[in-house]
């Protein structure tokens, strides 16, 4: 199964799912994007997908740029857990 045929945010404009910026009205759009996100069956498939591949920009698994990054430097291997 391709999740991606199954995504909610195929129904939706793509660039809400590209704010620029991370301030008003960046952070609104991006609100908005996640709203999309959470209501999607395959958000979990998106959110690997983008970790895996190395998506850089955009709201993917709802999460921003800086939450993939965040999650990223969590998962770095020899990295202490808190």
């Amino acid at each position: 199964m391709n999740w991606r045929q199954h995504a909610e945010c195929r129904k939706e404009d793509p660039e809400l799912f590209f704010p620029i910026g991370t301030r008003d009205p960046a952070r609104t759009q991006a609100d908005a994007a996640k709203s999309v996100c959470r209501r999607c069956p395959v958000v979990e498939q998106c959110l690997t997908w983008a970790l895996r591949s190395g998506q850089e920009y955009g709201i993917w698994g709802c999460t921003t740029e800086s939450e993939r990054r965040a999650l990223r430097r969590a998962r770095r291997p020899g990295r202490a857990v808190r």
